[in-house]
């Protein structure tokens, strides 16, 4: 039995099988996470939300996911049909492409490569066409310029990411998740990089489209966005590619500042808790952050939202970037691989 999973197809076989694990329990968390903010935005506004289908409206996203598949797909006439059709199973698909470097535990992940986080810089900066090919192929007015919205707004905000990642990786000297993770044993980076941790969160909100940075989708003045022209499973894919996301940036943001898997700062009380209940729950705490923030903060305007990532994130990074670096020389910190 080791001699088939050393073999190139048992490699394959395991390969598939880690990411099974990885997806099917990730397809059901999109799902679920569509009712928990719900339920939380709900519990926040003095209202019940989904209560009728199952007990506490547990199968309420079965009953949505049944009636998106029912629905009759509508092509607009001037639409281009193929890339009207590709865009949503393109943002989508990254989405979940994206998982095959996120350590779940110590040694799980589906692709533990050691350029880890370039891997996802990459996908993160493919996410964005879908998002325009959908805006453009849809032969709306309305949808291209939530296209446009939304192209500038992620390149705008993955600015600012991308100096808070290196800020983290200077502190590492690996580009591998996991051992970012391991770094994390003595202190989350959340508490030493605290000001990046509040920029990278925030960067996050705006990178997925969520509120107080869901221009794209700005439904009072462009109607729904890039999306207006979609219905039923093309509808739905987009939909849940936003959820994903979401669950793909929690993730994120617990790998790089909340010590991924590991129990808070190795005390034995925590310890004899399983490293992927950790990550869940962490994950879970993130993700009700997202709900909490749409539920409080109004829609930015659009000189708002560019303000914000032009003028005070990017000076903000990239001023703790050299901080970072200049404290871990002058204090011989300076990881050495």
């Amino acid at each position: 039995m080791h001699s088939f999973f050393t073999s190139p197809l048992g490699v394959f076989v395991w390969t598939v099988i880690k990411a099974l694990v990885l997806l099917v329990p990730l397809l059901i968390g999109v799902a679920y996470l569509t009712y928990a903010e719900r339920k939380v935005l709900a519990a926040m506004q003095l209202r019940k939300g989904p209560n009728v289908v199952g007990p506490f409206g547990l199968f309420q996203p079965f009953a949505d996911a049944l009636k998106m598949i029912t629905k009759e797909t509508i092509l607009p006439a001037g639409a281009n049909r193929g890339l009207f059709l590709f865009a949503p199973m393109l943002t989508f698909a990254l989405a979940m492409i994206a998982w095959a470097v996120i350590p779940v535990s110590a040694g799980w992940a589906s692709a533990n490569i050691n350029v880890g986080v370039l891997y996802l810089f990459a996908i993160s900066s493919l996410g964005v066409y879908g998002v325009i090919i959908a805006g453009w192929a849809s032969n709306s007015k309305y949808a291209f310029l939530g296209a446009l919205r939304s192209a500038a707004q992620m390149v705008s905000y993955e600015v600012s990411m991308g100096f808070v990642i290196v800020t983290v990786l200077l502190c590492v000297g690996s580009l591998n998740l996991t051992a970012v993770v391991e770094a994390q044993r003595q202190w989350w980076f959340c508490f030493p990089l605290f000001p990046m941790f509040i920029v990278f969160f925030i960067s996050t909100l705006a990178e997925t489209n969520r509120a107080p940075f869901d221009l794209p989708e700005g439904e009072s003045e462009i109607v729904a966005g890039f999306f207006v022209e979609y219905s039923s499973m093309s509808f739905a894919l987009f939909f849940l590619g936003e959820y994903a996301n979401m669950i793909l940036m929690a993730a994120l943001t617990t790998s790089l500042f909340l010590g991924g898997w590991l129990a808070p700062f190795g005390m034995a009380p925590f310890t004899w808790v399983p490293g992927p209940i950790w990550f869940i729950a962490k994950m879970c705490l993130c993700l009700f952050t997202f709900l909490w923030v749409r539920a409080t903060f109004p829609r930015y305007r659009y000189d708002q939202l560019m303000r914000l990532g032009w003028k005070v994130f990017l000076p903000l990074s990239l001023f703790w970037l050299v901080l970072t670096a200049g404290v871990l020389e002058l204090a011989g910190w300076l990881p050495v691989s």
